[in-house]
């Protein structure tokens, strides 16, 4: 069948949604494990997180924004520090990052992943310990290497032969040793979306593991004397809800370990699995617990380790999306809804927000499901099928495809989405000349800006047409 030319959502004509989704018996309640741990509805309805009622944080600092649970995000953070006790933790930046998120990882005894000289920059601002970042990156340019030098990165992982000798020589200019893993494709598809399943053979990243050239890439940093070998790092992909991945993944990367040991005479100390543990972004995710994870990827590691009689290296894992995606609410104001006839005597209740594919990319891009709740009072209409979407000039600029919301939500009311954390913020655009909106953190009942809202001024203060 031919593919619709706006996309696969504008091709499900009907009014039914998804044959999973079932209408709520009170559309005012939340549902638990799409929600950070602090949000809950107020006698009136209203949405309330740490503390804070969703009319007030609108009120003042206005809409769309991003609301993060201190509390949730620190929480989330310690459990998978407690679970891996016996691995290294590093938040992986990329799902969000400011100074505030990366002064709280430290807090909590995590490390930090970053991928660009953005990203490190944001680190180094905050006071984080160098020693305590990863540096990923398939195309890092010689400044960014440089710079990660020259501030004592604690690890980084190289992704071709190029970057292999770029970094040599930095090293070399400094009279200095760098810390390195060679990131490995594993032949391991992710049960994920094809844009995010990141250790098939077919992609940018890494050296595979099967066409050998993993191993060469490995035996050309061991032979420098400016750089040291610390292990192999691995990463299967995204929005995973199991081990299995991780198991097949681990065996073939364990299988490289054991040869290098063989072979180059090498006993690599470390290892990293990657991250990519999913949430609830809807009732039909059913993501594993910090403790869960922990002991299957322990059983996982230890397993083969003996099996190919190697010691077991220090593990370390890479939690992103798991910490900060459900710490996140995106709160909107709804400006208009539209009853759309559709063919067959269907229709569909269109709720337009201020904002859309500018603060959340992730539907568009990926074919992503959320939820929402009507935010600011309680309704006692029965509940209707919505279609959530932005304020974009696209006809694919959709925020939630499928959710029920009262019959009679109207322009004015509040509509919060939860599990925007990871990647809305990273992600967000000036697309149509937007600005982004805040980041507002929440706890005891008090809101503080994190990122503040950016303005018209700030849009027209990088085009340099008026000069």
């Amino acid at each position: 069948m031919r593919a619709h030319e706006a996309g696969a959502l504008h091709a499900d004509i009907g009014h039914r949604g998804p044959s999973w989704l079932r209408a709520p018996r009170d559309v005012n309640d939340l549902v638990p494990q799409l929600w950070s741990s602090t949000a809950k509805k107020s006698a009136e309805g209203s949405l309330v997180i740490g503390g804070v009622d969703a009319r007030d944080l609108v009120a003042e600092h206005g809409s769309p924004a991003y609301v993060l649970d201190e509390d949730d995000f620190r929480a989330r953070a310690r459990a998978f520090k407690s679970a891996f006790k016996d691995f290294d933790v590093y938040y992986a930046g990329k799902a969000f990052l400011c100074t505030t998120i990366v002064r709280w990882v430290m807090e909590e005894g995590l490390n930090l992943d970053i991928c660009s000289g953005g990203e490190l920059a944001v680190a180094l601002r905050a006071g984080a310990d160098p020693k305590r970042l990863g540096f990923h990156g398939n195309n890092k340019s010689e400044s960014e290497l440089a710079r990660a030098l020259d501030a004592g990165v604690g690890r980084i992982i190289v992704d071709s032969l190029f970057e292999i000798d770029r970094l040599i020589e930095l090293a070399r200019e400094r009279g200095t040793v760098a810390p390195v893993m060679v990131r490995v494709t594993a032949g391991v598809e992710a049960h994920t979306h094809e844009y995010i399943a990141t250790a098939h053979e077919d992609q940018k990243f890494g050296f595979s593991i099967t066409s050998g050239a993993a191993f060469e890439a490995v035996a050309r940093v061991n032979e420098s004397d400016e750089l040291e070998l610390l292990g192999l790092h691995s990463h299967i992909g995204s929005q995973i809800f199991d081990s299995s991945g991780f198991e097949v993944a681990a065996k073939r990367v364990i299988t490289l370990h054991a040869r290098v040991s063989e072979e180059l005479g090498v006993d690599m100390p470390e290892l990293d699995l990657g991250g990519g543990f999913g949430i609830a972004y809807t009732t039909q995710d059913d993501p594993s617990d910090p403790a869960q994870l922990a002991t299957e990827m322990g059983k996982i590691v230890e397993h083969e380790c003996r099996a190919f009689e190697v010691d077991v290296p220090k593990v370390s894992i890479e939690p992103g999306r798991a910490i900060v995606g459900p710490a996140v609410c995106t709160v909107y104001t709804v400006g208009t809804v539209k009853e759309v006839e559709l063919d067959a005597g269907a229709s569909r209740t269109y709720v337009s927000v201020d904002g859309g594919m500018s603060d959340n990319i992730r539907t568009a891009l990926y074919d992503a499901d959320y939820s929402c709740t009507l935010a600011n009072r309680y309704s006692d209409r029965e509940p209707t099928l919505t279609r959530v979407v932005g304020k974009h000039c696209e006809s694919g600029d959709i925020v939630v495809k499928d959710e029920f919301l009262p019959s009679d939500v109207r322009p004015g009311d509040l509509v919060a989405v939860p599990g925007t954390g990871a990647y809305c913020r990273s992600m967000a655009s000036n697309y149509n000349h937007v600005p982004r909106p805040p980041v507002i953190a929440v706890k005891d009942g008090h809101a503080r800006v994190v990122v503040r809202r950016e303005t018209e001024d700030d849009l027209l203060a990088l085009d340099m047409g008026a000069e």
